[in-house]
């Protein structure tokens, strides 16, 4: 049995090493699906020798048992018939029985030191055979399993992720989902929720849109052609950044205003308001006279 043990354990020990140099030959390093592979193989491997050595202790036993039985065969005894109880007997054996607590916790009532007192004793004090409680050593066995899968898990077989790389791929989706919240957001600006911008992404971007769509009303520069000057502080509809949003938004048709509702998304409408208003004061040269109320 122990040659037995200890050519498993040298097989356990050889296979990890054996499977990696076999790895490193039949796969390219280029090829994470095959070394997952082969570490199935390995486990399973693993798996079925542990099987295998419990199968042939079980066996063992059994065989030294039957020689056992065989060569000195037990003598079987008369049964001895017990005596009945009375009822008052039946609850006082009954009520003297250990509960569910005292069976779980392994405890030992005080009037059964006497059976589980060792012989030797010190200065008056004797030490009792009260060994752990079956649970709590089935608890410590499971602790170590769970220790050896983590470390399989995690640092031999590498399926798991660990902390840092669990951060960088939360990070890595948090970042997404950001990305994809703030595109659809952004079309679902309007005219009560636009907010004025002074960011220079939004603003080249605005000037970009307003170059391919209002230069031939409103010049390359915002002074003014067809439409109105753009630069300076007097507004036929308003200045604040509602009102250019909405102006721009349903345009201002009895004065040939067109709406670019269906032709700019609220993104854009919002990009080329904030820059417009970036414009005010810009005095270029030949700028339209001024045209509406004066908005501060």
């Amino acid at each position: 049995m122990k040659k037995l043990s200890y050519l498993l354990f040298l097989f356990l020990s050889a296979a990890p090493v054996l499977a990696q140099d076999q790895a490193a030959v039949t796969a390219p390093a280029s090829t994470p699906s095959g070394n997952i592979m082969m570490d199935i193989v390995i486990v399973v491997f693993i798996v079925a020798a542990l099987v295998l050595l419990g199968v042939s202790v079980v066996l063992l036993n059994t065989f030294k048992t039957l020689s056992r039985e065989l060569l000195n065969p037990t003598k079987l005894s008369a049964p001895v018939a017990e005596r009945r109880l009375e009822y008052e007997e039946w609850v006082a054996l009954r009520k003297s029985k250990p509960g569910i607590w005292t069976k779980v916790l392994g405890l030992k009532p005080i009037s059964e030191e006497k059976d589980i007192m060792l012989d030797h004793e010190f200065d008056g004090i004797a030490e009792l055979d009260n060994p752990t409680p079956a649970w709590f050593m089935w608890l410590f066995y499971a602790t170590i399993f769970f220790a050896g899968a983590y470390l399989l898990n995690y640092h031999v077989f590498n399926w798991g992720k660990l902390q840092d790389e669990e951060y960088v791929a939360e990070v890595r989706e948090a970042d997404a989902a950001k990305a994809a919240y703030l595109a659809k957001a952004a079309n679902l600006i309007d005219e009560n929720t636009v907010k004025e911008s002074k960011d220079a992404a939004v603003i080249s971007a605005g000037e970009t849109i307003f170059k391919s769509n209002c230069v031939a009303c409103h010049g390359d520069k915002g002074q003014g052609v067809v439409g109105p000057n753009l630069t300076d502080e007097f507004w036929l509809h308003g200045g604040k950044v509602n009102s250019v949003f909405k102006t721009i938004k349903y345009g201002v048709p009895e004065k040939g205003m067109i709406s670019w509702e269906k032709t700019l998304t609220p993104k854009q409408i919002s990009e080329v308001t904030n820059f417009i208003l970036s414009l005010k004061g810009s005095n270029p040269a030949g700028a339209k006279a001024p045209q509406g109320e004066k908005e501060g």
